[in-house]
């Protein structure tokens, strides 16, 4: 194959996001909704709060009795979470409330308790309380029949919370894709077996399910295939099922690597091979009979990489949201960087927090076979194409990998 024209990064995440289409959605509990993605907004079936209650513990009274102050207030009943005070509030009354109960009808505002002081039945009024202080009305947060969220939307902990507030059972989200994924190579072996003189432990695969829990997908490991032809074959035909399909190695242009001559022959239809990135140039996605293909290159830092940026592109996309580039957030750099070339750089680095400033310095080694240096990594600095040198304290965007805190690694 003629070397094509390396694609950037961006435009093959917008390729990747174009070409996969949402799996059906299905009705799950809101309590397992976290961290799904929603198919349809959210509808609320009641209002929140449904009644005018009390955001304080205190008394309920009515501000025209309280016009001199101090003053004193006959207490007249209680109001409680879950137990209202179920007759009309009179002139000079009170009625004891706690958080959360629903206001008395007939009372207007709340004294908070330590602004009163309580003598029997009745209570002395020693501050005079503002029209309307420390109650929560009815409707405030939300009301019967309003509309939340798009299709798309990755949900959270407070967005289920809000979800069962509305009073909604079950949530309709995408089905979550079934990631059936092998690696390649004559020379891997499983994590546990003895690995011959010529061969390494296949770090890969186990790297790669765990990438993919994260992401929101199902792995479904299938092993390691050989580098010959039937046994490609083979392992690609374990994955009928599969909603993605993904291999790792083979996907470079040497003899022994014989995923994209293979798969091809059984259906493949590529759409891009190569990307203009280090590291992980070479990155391949199609169409493999109506699932998405995605070929990550073989070495292990590189296939999490293009699986943290593409894989990550691909199973959002499967699950109705968009496939976007992950979230870039600002760091201080805390070395120089040269000027770069024409490929996106990703580099490995730390981060300390020192007065509130993230300082971000990149590894002094970042060969693509370095697991330790990735797992050492809080971030991967993004240097674009052609990017002119950097100074010491200069910000630079970073692919957050993990949270740094105040020890050190």
């Amino acid at each position: 194959m003629s070397a094509a024209p390396l694609l950037p990064v961006d435009d093959a995440i917008a390729r990747i996001g174009s070409a996969i289409s949402p799996l059906a959605s299905e009705q799950v509990a809101v309590s397992n909704a976290g961290g799904r993605i929603l198919a349809e907004s959210l509808t609320a079936r009641r209002t929140h709060p449904p009644f005018d209650g009390s955001a304080m513990d205190g008394y309920a009274v009515r501000l025209a009795d309280t016009v001199s102050i101090p003053t004193r207030l006959s207490v007249v009943g209680e109001s409680a979470a879950g137990r209202s005070f179920d007759k009309t509030l009179g002139k000079n009354e009170a009625v004891r409330i706690f958080t959360g109960a629903p206001l008395p009808v007939g009372a207007d505002t709340i004294v908070i308790q330590e602004d009163t002081k309580r003598d029997g039945d009745t209570i002395i009024i020693k501050e005079a309380p503002k029209p309307g202080q420390h109650i929560r009305r009815a409707g405030i947060d939300f009301s019967e029949g309003d509309s939340f969220f798009a299709a798309g939307r990755l949900l959270s902990a407070s967005d289920v919370a809000l979800a069962a507030a509305m009073n909604i059972p079950e949530l309709s989200v995408f089905k979550k894709p079934r990631i059936a994924f092998f690696a390649t190579g004559d020379e891997l072996v499983l994590p546990g077996e003895t690995p011959g003189p010529n061969q390494i432990v296949s770090s890969n695969s186990p790297g790669l399910s765990a990438l993919i829990t994260e992401l929101g997908g199902i792995p479904v490991d299938l092993g390691i295939a050989r580098d010959n032809e039937a046994s490609i074959r083979e392992y690609t035909e374990r994955a009928q099922d599969a909603d993605i399909l993904v291999t790792v190695g083979g996907a470079s242009v040497g003899d022994h690597d014989l995923v994209q001559p293979v798969l091809t022959s059984m259906g493949l239809n590529v759409d891009f091979w190569r990307i203009a990135m280090r590291p992980g140039k070479p990155l391949m996605f199609g169409d493999f009979n109506e699932t998405p293909f995605l070929g990550l290159p073989g070495n292990p830092v590189s296939a999490l990489v293009c699986g943290h940026l593409f894989l990550r592109a691909a199973i959002s996309a499967r699950q109705g949201a968009r496939a976007t580039h992950p979230p870039l957030v600002p760091v201080t750099l805390g070395a120089d960087l040269r000027e770069n070339d024409k490929r996106q750089d990703y580099l490995r680095a730390t981060i300390q927090i020192v007065d509130g400033v993230w300082t971000a310095t990149p590894l002094n080694r970042q060969d693509s076979s370095m697991l330790s240096a990735l797992s050492r990594s809080h971030c991967l600095l993004v240097r674009p194409p052609l990017a002119s040198a950097a100074q010491t304290g200069d910000i630079c965007p970073a692919v957050l990998l993990r949270a740094p805190d105040l020890s050190t690694d």
